[in-house]
């Protein structure tokens, strides 16, 4: 094909709604030589079959962002192209069938307010008064959102096509990408070959954007990268025409896994159902194009029986058509977005849950801004790629969790949910030591991870609800455990990362804030920062030798902060290795922690020998180990890691040691409402690469009189203008109420944030959470000298501010 050019400065690959975004938002930043291939014709893989539902409101106050921006570009399309797109604000209606859902989505409508989305709580009969055809017998609230609306899939992603091409991008269909050329950790270029085979080449390019949809996967083993996703059957119907129909808002109600929309004098009814279909798993026909899969009616008929006594008028609808279609989801039911951590050169935005539509005008603005900047323009760590673990591309185990997934689109969100399929792929040593002990697993990132634990005669089953959950009174024992006698739990699934080699010292002063000037054995706990003051990791990094540092980070981002550390590490001399399966680690904290070390080491625990922030090794039991004195949930204690071959004996060794002195086994439940009673930041939720480390109260941490780091400039001019922004510590007056994240907070009566992270104080008796509230130019004690509510299903409820922590301002209890 003479006119596809031999150069590109950047190839994308996939003509679905995400890919025609991308390459729009690139030709709107004034970039030249954007090259989009589509292996057929465009929107003709998942994007021509979508529903067009466009919501606003998401899971996170970024997120929320993007669909905003989706919908507003929508909304504006269509003058700027000439392409029609179907795009009209409609609103949405989400109605609760159960108490439980009307508090689910009652604490949405509070976060939206929060975000700065239109909401409105609604009654039964004023669900029906919006939606008169709904039987609302047993609908117990509802949800509207006026500005949400619905368009037409194909033309929106035709429409962003034309801007792109408008703007210079060359956009070709029935081109397929066969090969990828790499070299090292870039992407030199790609061989293409056309639909009838008669033509092929080759297309140099500096840089690949994977849009391929639920061909993401194949392509991303193409280029080196891991893009976890399974294809998945997504049924809907749509009825015949039925007279005087009108004009409806879109309609769901997730108690019933369905979706309602008003579509030309039609009524189309679609399903997330619980127990889904994977398609593909032998790969998908080299030939699909805007192809169906087979009718499945006897799957989809629960669905279609409750549809039609929530909205009788379906009973006398013929249907005209039955659809089914599949459509990609993740491990997570987040899309994948950002430059993958394999390569240097390989961004990825796919993977979208069915929710493509409404996400890819704010994925492609993203994503084009971060290409572009070479930045993430604010936090995207939900959807970025690099949260995805290597094991997670593993094709059984995407055929298992998918089966789950399009379900929980629908499924009662509750808090500490977690998910049913793909289990047990990662265990700690000492899992079965902890199983026996009646040990309730949670999972993240792949680990089980023991979140409580059971009494005897107690169900090991999470009981969910949005109330007091089964767990809450074992989580506060163990809670008392740490901070009254002593308790021991289990940290193995924490990232550990070495760091070695002739320049590890310089390298580790120049990455990271702190100062690793240090002796040996000394504890350092900072953060690596951007070039704006923002916070990309929080890490604690252990100098173990003169040539080698131990960085331990949070399980979910270990493979980002290493990744992150490879790609500055540039000329330095050093070696980065992910060491997190070869030791297992027992945290020993409470009071009596130092009473049980010395019971089974000969060591010397003392503040003299090892006080707080030194590690030292140590014998224990017949075994060795390396104790490290630090605490994330606030009292005396020490973190002891020992390779995994010894761990079984360690485990046992304390185990035993600690039954006449009433050890605990504590789960990471308890350790989250300990560190939230300390004030102690959790990463991800209340410190994220758009927050400045100085707002986060952090500064400490970074020691700006070092010559040479990442973001000392940010870090500077913030200290002498002051924060734009505290995070205050709240706790409720009532005592009731619980606390997730995403609680507006109130100052003075006014809306001015939200809560990053909530969780129960046991010791100090309320719920507590962590937020951070706007304060340019006032001084600390002018923040503190407002009143503060917390809004609570929207409910105003009084909340204490500090900026201090609560438990043990002075840090007393864990320098004993």
């Amino acid at each position: 094909m003479a006119y596809l050019p031999n150069n590109a400065r950047v190839v994308i690959i996939g003509g679905g709604v995400v890919g025609c975004s991308v390459a729009y938002h690139l030709a709107k930043l004034g970039w030249k030589d954007v090259v989009l291939l589509e292996r057929k014709q465009l929107t003709s893989g998942t994007t021509w079959h979508a529903a067009g539902l466009i919501a606003q409101l998401r899971a996170t106050a970024n997120m929320t962002k993007l669909a905003k921006y989706s919908q507003e570009l929508y909304g504006n399309l269509e003058a700027e192209t000439g392409v029609a797109t179907g795009f009209k604000r409609c609103g949405s209606i989400t109605v609760a069938l159960t108490e439980e859902r009307k508090e689910e989505i009652f604490r949405q409508a509070a976060m939206a307010r929060a975000f700065g989305v239109e909401v409105e709580e609604i009654s039964p009969s004023e669900v029906k008064a919006r939606y008169e055809h709904l039987n609302i017998d047993d609908v117990t609230a509802g949800v509207y959102l006026p500005l949400d609306g619905q368009g037409d899939p194909a033309n929106i992603a035709l429409a962003l096509a034309k801007g792109a091409r408008q703007r210079g991008a060359t956009i070709k269909e029935r081109v397929k990408v066969t090969s990828i050329a790499k070299s090292g950790l870039k992407v030199t270029g790609v061989d293409w070959v056309s639909d009838d085979g008669k033509e092929q080449g080759h297309i140099a390019c500096d840089m690949i954007v994977n849009c391929a949809g639920m061909w993401g996967h194949e392509v991303g083993r193409m280029a080196g990268v891991n893009v976890p996703l399974h294809a998945c059957e997504h049924f809907y119907i749509v009825t015949e025409n039925i007279p005087q129909l009108t004009q409806m808002p879109v309609l769901r109600v997730p108690d019933e896994c369905a979706y309602y929309k008003e579509d030309a004098g039609k009524i189309l009814l679609g399903a997330f159902e619980p127990n889904a279909k994977p398609w593909g798993m032998t790969g998908i026909p080299d030939s699909f194009e805007f192809d169906q899969l087979p009718e499945d009616f006897d799957h989809f008929e629960p669905i279609l029986e409750a549809a039609v006594n929530r909205m009788p008028m379906l009973a006398e609808a013929g249907i005209h058509t039955f659809f089914n279609g599949p459509e990609s989801f993740t491990p997570d039911d987040a899309y994948h977005l950002g430059l993958a951590p394999e390569m240097d050169n390989v961004w990825v935005a796919a993977g979208f849950n069915s929710i493509g539509i409404q996400s890819a005008g704010g994925a492609g603005m993203a994503l084009a801004q971060w290409m572009t900047d070479g930045e993430k323009p604010f936090d995207l760590g939900d959807v970025d790629i690099s949260r995805m673990q290597p094991f997670q591309g593993n094709k059984t185990y995407l055929f298992e969790r998918s089966k789950e997934t399009l379900g929980l689109l629908y499924a009662d969100h509750y808090p500490y949910r977690q998910k049913a399929t793909a289990r047990g792929v990662r265990r700690t040593p000492f899992h079965h030591h902890l199983k026996e002990q009646g040990a309730v697993f949670g999972e993240l990132a792949g680990w089980e991870r023991a979140n409580w634990f059971a009494n005897e005669g107690q169900a090991r089953e999470y009981q969910y609800t949005w109330k007091r959950q089964n767990w809450f009174e074992n989580s506060a024992a163990e809670h008392s455990a740490i901070r009254e006698n002593v308790g021991m739990y289990d940290m193995s699934s924490f990232g550990k990362i070495r760091v070695e080699g002739p320049d590890a010292e310089i390298f580790m002063n120049y990455v990271g804030g702190g100062d690793y000037s240090v002796p040996n054995g000394k504890i350092v706990y900072t953060q690596f920062l951007n070039r704006r003051g923002g916070i990309e990791a929080d890490v604690t990094v252990t100098r173990l030798a003169e040539t080698a540092y131990l960085v331990v980070t949070p399980a979910a981002t270990r493979l980002a902060d290493q990744t992150w550390m490879e790609r500055h590490k540039a000329n330095f001399n050093v070696v980065i290795t992910d060491v997190t399966p070869g030791e297992g680690v027992l945290a020993i904290m409470g009071p009596n922690s130092r009473k049980l070390l010395e019971k089974v080491s000969p060591a010397d625990f003392s503040n003299t020998t090892n006080p707080f922030g030194t590690a030292q090794e140590i014998e224990l039991g017949m075994g060795l180990a390396r104790a490290h004195r630090v605490t994330y949930v606030g009292e005396l204690g020490w973190e002891i890691y020992m390779s995994s071959d010894m761990a079984g004996h360690a485990f046992e060794t304390l185990w035993e040691a600690g039954q006449d002195m009433g050890l605990k086994l504590c789960g990471m439940h308890m350790m989250d409402s300990c560190r939230i009673e300390k004030g102690f930041r959790h990463f991800g939720h209340d410190i994220t690469c758009e927050d400045h480390v100085v707002d986060a109260g952090l500064g400490f941490a970074v020691k700006t009189d070092k010559p040479n780091f990442i973001g000392r400039e940010a870090v500077i001019a913030r200290k002498e203008s002051g924060p734009q922004n505290r995070m205050l510590q709240f706790k409720l007056a009532d005592s009731e109420p619980l606390l997730f994240h995403n609680e507006p907070i109130l100052r003075d009566g006014e809306y001015v944030g939200y809560l990053t992270s909530g969780n129960y104080g046991h010791t100090l008796g309320g719920a507590m959470g962590l937020g951070y509230v706007p304060c340019a130019g006032e001084k600390a004690a002018e923040v503190l000298a407002s009143t503060y509510e917390i809004d609570v299903m929207g409910t105003k409820v009084k909340a204490e501010a500090s900026l201090k922590p609560m438990y043990d301002p002075k840090s007393e209890r864990v320098k004993v």
